[in-house]
């Protein structure tokens, strides 16, 4: 085989590879951006923004991602994940000694039956009706346990989104610098080929 078509060959091949991949890198570049947007109008669209440094309970202050971004509006995926861990985790925990919005639920639902129940035995009963005012409490606890709970779950949803996309960006990068040096690659093919005599042979069998 002569050399200037050996080189020719892989040239062609590394440029058209160095295109695919490219492709690729762009592909990765929109689902990246798309990412990005999506969070920032889905953040916009909740309006919130971070207490401010001054007005910090000494507990927040204990989250420096709720110190450095005092006073921000939210509006990225670390932002996202931050208000909800570090700020919105912090007063659910505070709701009901820690249980969660299930757990709170189940015990509602309980204490307000027997309170029903005393209550339909006696209903001037000063007991049932202490516990019937606590099953009240709680089950405003349980409501304000499931809020707090579902803004949270959807901040980490749109943070756990950020990271795929940040991923993609991360790739897209990874394809470009390949598609680059492929390129190159090819360039020097081409130029070598076309600097090599056209009779010169490469991988000629001996007999």
């Amino acid at each position: 085989m002569r050399r200037r078509t050996l080189d020719l060959f892989f040239s062609v091949g590394g440029l058209l590879l160095a295109i695919l991949i490219l492709v690729l890198g762009l592909v990765l570049q929109n689902q990246a951006n798309f990412a990005k947007d999506y969070v920032a109008a889905q953040m916009a669209e909740q309006r919130i923004t971070f207490t401010a440094a001054d007005k910090l309970s000494d507990e927040e202050k204990k989250a420096p991602c709720l110190v450095e971004n005092a006073g921000q509006p939210l509006s990225t995926g670390a932002q996202a994940e931050c208000y909800a861990n570090e700020y919105i985790g912090l007063h659910v925990s505070e709701i009901n000694g820690g249980k969660t919005y299930s757990e709170t639920s189940n015990d509602a639902r309980a204490l307000a039956t027997k309170a029903a129940a005393a209550l339909k035995a006696d209903p001037n009963d000063p007991a049932a009706k202490d516990m019937d005012t606590q099953a009240k409490a709680l089950t405003a606890k349980t409501d304000t346990l499931f809020k707090g709970e579902t803004l949270r779950g959807l901040l980490l949803t749109s943070y756990g989104f950020s990271i795929f996309g940040e991923r993609a960006q991360q790739a897209a990068y990874v394809a470009y610098l390949v598609a680059i040096v492929l390129l190159i690659a090819s360039i020097a093919g081409f130029i070598h080929a076309f600097a090599t005599s056209k009779d010169e042979v490469v991988l000629q069998n001996k007999a």
